[in-house]
Formats: structure tokens, sequence, C-alpha cells
């Protein structure tokens, strides 16, 4: 068979391979470009936004704790402070048997179980790789047997921190308060308020008084130390350290002394004392008992703790001086007083006959006068030197009860006097429209008796009652008592301001010195219902006592302190200022079912409270407390 015979062209396939080439070379070069194109927009043009993203796989900014600011009293002296604690940390990743190690560290350091369950809670919310804490704080005796067996523990460690602590404990819980774990609410709170990065690394927060009030200002802003991490998560070395700024400390108005002092003479009853400094509204002491060591709080209060002090009948929680609503009784016969002058009602010559009892007329009831045959003719100054009913039955039934509640606002009464602490009830300046719409009932003359002593639905807080008599002292002059004195900023102590609410103007004046006279005889007249407890003071001052019903008489009934239960028995009550005449300092008893009455009970605790502050005060002149910034 013959072979056909292919005649090869060659520039035919010069010309195939050359457009071969060609579109090979295109496809090439778009290649390249392409790449080069991309290239330049990763290096380029997303440069920065990828380099960020690269370092946040590679690098970490770990929130650091700042230190939180001290609190002084106005002598410089320490109430709250942060102390070294050590706590007992494990690393999960590091223990090949989690369990037994946890059960034989509870063999070795006797600790209960709730901690080991508090632990496993922890763990689910970290890294393995970790340090979550066991015990928070060790006792010594923990810490020396496990420091000989540490050994034995690989993951577990000691580590050191600072935590809040009271040396001074239930002496000043109401006032100073107290820190405690931030919870799922305070979380809530603070991301709403976009604080919730400044707590980062912070394990607590201010829970009551002081402490939660200047929040803000003792906490401090939170650090960042930036670490570089492996692929794991886990910290290889640090790159840069921002510091924490610490809390500013802040200096109370508080004199630890005098507190003492209230709360030795409170002792275990329970009541409220406030010294309040009638020229700037400085709380000096303000003692409310019974209290509570509020170092419970810090790490984490028991639940069989907090029951303790939740279901108790002495209701420890309460803050008597601030929530303590009670009938502020006689107490109030200068601002009632004032008000019969200024409405012109009565003027300093009205008398009225008391036979120790008053009447209404149509009605078949007598109210009586403390003191059963009566004050005989009475003018304003003698009703409140000896605390006369009778005259204050007549003036508050001419008067009526819508004056009485319009004028009593303006002392305060009914309001919150805008202490700084949280803590604080308006109480109650009941009224004709109030009682409507709280009862749906209308308003009965004999309310407006009672109401003229103090009683009924009326109930005042220890601090308005402050308030309320700083004002008689300062002729109208309305301070808002606060506790702070001042901050220290950058080292330097910056005073805090004096805050005023509207004055009370009356269109004579006199009316203020005619009250004044009969309160500064309650204390060193011959029939001043204070006069013993008051008997040979080396300072003037001037004062009004009250005896508080907790519980209504029937018309024939006598009041027997020793034959009723103690919680029916009356609140002895006491207000007052010194000096008379240049007044200084304010003084407030209250005193929860005494077996006695104000002059017997609340007026020698006032005496007793006003020689200490003038041993302590009386010859000082005013300065501006300095702490060392060192502190």
């Amino acid at each position: 068979m013959r072979h056909r015979t292919h005649i090869r062209d060659h520039d035919t396939e010069a010309a195939l391979f050359g457009r071969r080439v060609l579109v090979a070379m295109v496809i090439v070069v778009a290649a390249f470009v392409a790449l080069m194109s991309n290239m330049y927009h990763l290096q380029v043009i997303e440069h920065n936004e990828l380099q960020t993203r690269s370092n946040d796989n590679r690098i970490k900014l770990l929130p650091l704790a700042p230190n939180r600011g001290l609190i002084y009293d106005r002598n410089g002296v320490l109430l709250a402070e942060n102390t070294p604690v050590y706590s007992l940390d494990v690393t999960p990743e590091e223990i090949d048997d989690l369990e037994n190690t946890l059960s034989e560290l509870q063999q070795l350091l006797d600790f209960p179980d709730t901690a080991i369950k508090r632990f496993y809670r922890n763990l689910k919310n970290q890294r393995r790789f970790n340090n979550v804490p066991l015990l928070d704080d060790i006792n010594e005796e923990q810490l020396a047997i496990f420091a000989a067996q540490q050994h034995k523990y690989p993951g577990v460690s000691i580590e050191a921190r600072l935590i809040r602590n009271y040396p001074h404990k239930e002496l000043l819980t109401h006032a100073v308060g107290y820190v405690a774990k931030i919870n799922r609410n305070d979380v809530n709170r603070l991301r709403d308020s976009g604080e919730l990065a400044n707590y980062a690394a912070s394990r607590t927060i201010g829970k009551l008084g002081i402490e939660k009030y200047y929040e803000k200002d003792l906490h401090g802003e939170v650090g960042y130390q930036s670490v570089e991490v492996n692929n794991r998560g886990r910290a290889v070395r640090t790159l840069s350290i921002e510091a924490p700024e610490p809390g500013q400390d802040i200096v109370l108005e508080l004199d630890l002394e005098l507190q003492r002092k209230a709360a030795e003479l409170l002792g275990q009853q329970r009541g409220s004392i406030i010294l309040m400094d009638t020229t700037t509204g400085g709380i000096l002491a303000m003692a409310s008992t019974p209290s509570y060591d509020p170092n419970w709080f810090v790490n984490g209060i028991s639940v069989k703790q907090y029951q303790s002090l939740l279901n108790s009948t002495q209701s420890p929680l309460l803050n008597r001086a601030t929530q303590g609503a009670y009938p502020p009784a006689s107490t109030i016969k200068a601002q009632i007083g004032l008000l019969g002058l200024e409405d012109g009602t009565i003027t300093e010559e009205t008398r009225i006959w008391d036979p120790g009892w008053f009447e209404i007329k149509g009605v078949d009831r007598r109210y009586r006068d403390w003191l059963a045959w009566g004050h005989g003719w009475v003018d304003i100054e003698k009703a409140i030197t000896e605390s006369c009913d009778t005259f204050y039955y007549d003036l508050a039934l001419k008067l009526g009860v819508d004056k009485i509640s319009s004028f009593m606002g303006k002392f305060g009464f009914g309001e919150k006097t805008g202490i700084d602490i949280h803590e604080e009830v308006s109480a109650l300046m009941p009224s004709r429209g109030w009682k409507r719409a709280r009862f749906g009932q209308p308003w009965y003359a004999g309310e407006t008796l009672s109401v003229g002593i103090g009683q009924s639905y009326w109930t005042a807080t220890p601090m308005q009652l402050a308030v309320a008599t700083a004002m008689v002292a300062n002729k109208g002059e309305h301070l808002v008592p606060r506790l702070l004195r001042g901050k220290m900023q950058d080292g330097v102590f910056e005073q805090a301001l004096i805050t005023q609410r509207e004055p009370l103007t009356l269109s004579d004046s006199d009316y203020w010195d005619a009250v004044k006279k009969g309160m500064r005889n309650v204390n060193m007249a011959p029939k001043g219902t204070a006069r013993r407890a008051f008997a040979d003071a080396p300072y003037s001052s001037a004062g009004k006592t009250g005896t508080a019903q907790v519980k209504s008489l029937g018309q024939e009934e006598e009041y027997n302190a020793e034959d009723i239960a103690e919680r029916y028995r009356d609140n002895a009550m006491y207000v007052g200022y010194a000096p008379a005449d240049k007044p200084r300092v304010t003084v407030v008893i209250a005193i929860e079912n005494s077996l006695g009455g104000g002059g017997s009970i609340a007026a020698p605790v006032a005496r007793k409270m006003l020689d200490l502050w003038h041993s302590r005060f009386n010859n000082e002149k005013k300065q501006q407390v300095e702490i060392d910034a060192d502190h």
C-alpha cells in the first residue's frame, strides 16, 4: 500500500505559533497586572485596616483596675481604706485532674462546698488558661498551710490584690456605706449610661451611702496593658502599659469622735442622732442604730447573714436618720407658732386659758394636754417653753390644715432634704387633698388638732427636723445638709460648696426672735421642759422637746410605758441648737419606744452631744482640713 505524502506549510505553522504566544503573553500580562493591582489594594489602600485586624489577632488590650479613692473624716482619720488581701486562684489548663485537686485543697484548707460551686460558676465564663479565684480572701493560717504545700499543686497560686475595708465597721455604715460585687443590675445600668468599659477590670461598685453617691469620683479611670498573644489567646509578653487613674480621695464633714459618742449614747436603743453645722449644713455626726458591719458585703455576704439583717425586727438596714419617718410631735411647735404670727392668727401678746384640755364646739371629746391640770394663761413664748398642747390645739384649729401643710412645706417637710446619699425618704406632710386622694375620706377637725402638735398622719425624718430647726436658728436661711467636706484633686484639697434653697422670709423678722426666745427658755428657764438636762451648761442653747405617740389612747385611757408592749411606747424626741445667740450647731435626737419623753430621755442625750461638740469645736478657728497628698 502506498502512503500519502504530506507537505508541511511552515508559514502557516509559524503564524499559528505566533498567535498562540501572543495570547499567552496577554494572559500572563493580565494576570500579572491583576496580581499587582490586588497587591497594591492590599498593601496600600487597605494597609491600615488589615494591619489593625492583624494586630487584633496578635495584640490584645487587658484592662487594669484603678485604686479606689480613700474616705477621711474632717480631721484626716481614715474611714474607708484599701487593704491587701490574698486570694487562692486556679488555672484549669495546668491541672490534669481538676475535680480531685479541688477536693484535696478543700481538705487541706477547710473551706465550704459553696466555694467550689462558686468556682465552677465562674469557670463557665472564663478560658481555661485564665486564673479563676477559688477563695477570695484567705486568712493567715490558710496562707501558711498552702505555702508549705504549694509545690504539690501546679496551676494553683496565691494572688495579692486590694479590697475595700471599713476599719470602724458598723459605726459609719449608714453614712459611708459600702461597696459590693458588681451584679447583673449594675452591668445593665453601667451599659445604659455608657460607663461599662470603665469597669472592665473592677470587681466592686458603691452600693450604699457616700460610696454610692460619689462612685464616679471614688472609682477612678480604668487603665490598659497591651500584650502579645499566641494563636490560643494566651499572653506571651507585655508590649506597653497605660496606668489606671486612681479615684479621688474625699473628706467628709463627719467627726469620728462625735460619731462614736452618738453611737455610744444610743447603745442598744433604736434611734438616730444628728449633729449639723448650722453655718454650712455640714453633717458632723449621723448615727442610726442598730447598724451592721459593711465589710460583710465587700466579698459577698452569705445568705444566712443577709437573711439575719433582712428579717430582724430591729431593722438594722434602715437608715433612721434619713429613712426613719416619725411623728415630729412637739419639736415643730416653733414652726407652727411662726405660722400663727405670720398669718396674724395670733400676736406675741395673745393668751389663752389652759385648763389641761381642749374641746371643739359640738364635739363630745376632750383633747388632753400633757399636763393634766393645765398651764393656766399661755402665750406663744410660754407655749413653746412649757410645750403647752392646748395652746396649739386652739391655734391649729384657727389656722386649718391647709395653711399648716403649705407653710410647713417651706421648711422642707414632705420632701427630701437633698443630703448627698441616695437613701432618703420624703416622709409625709398631710393635707386635706392628700387624705381624700389616699383614703377617699374628708378631713376632720380633730385631725387638725393632732397635726397642730405634730401627730396624726404627719411624719418627718430626723434629717428634715435638723434642716427645719436650723432654719429657725438662722432666721429662714435654708441650708442643704451635706456629708462631703471636699475632695483631693491632684494633691490639692477642694472645699465643697455650701448649697442653699430659697429662704423663708417673714413679714416681720421679730417673729423669729419670739419663737427663738421660747426655744431658749426650753433649755434655760425654770419651767423649760429641758431645763434639768441643760442645767449649768458652759454654753447657751435653745431647743424643743417632743414625745411622739406611737399608739393612740382612748378618751379615758392613761399612758404607762411600763404596762404596754415595748413597740407601742412613745418616741422621745429633741431638737435644738447652740449657742443660743449665734448658732453654730444643730442637734436632733430621736429614740424609739423609750421609757420616758423628750425632756427626760432625749434632752440628756443632746446635752452630752453638745458638751463634746463644745469641747472639740468651741475654741477652734474654721480651717480647711488638709490631707497629705501621699495618702
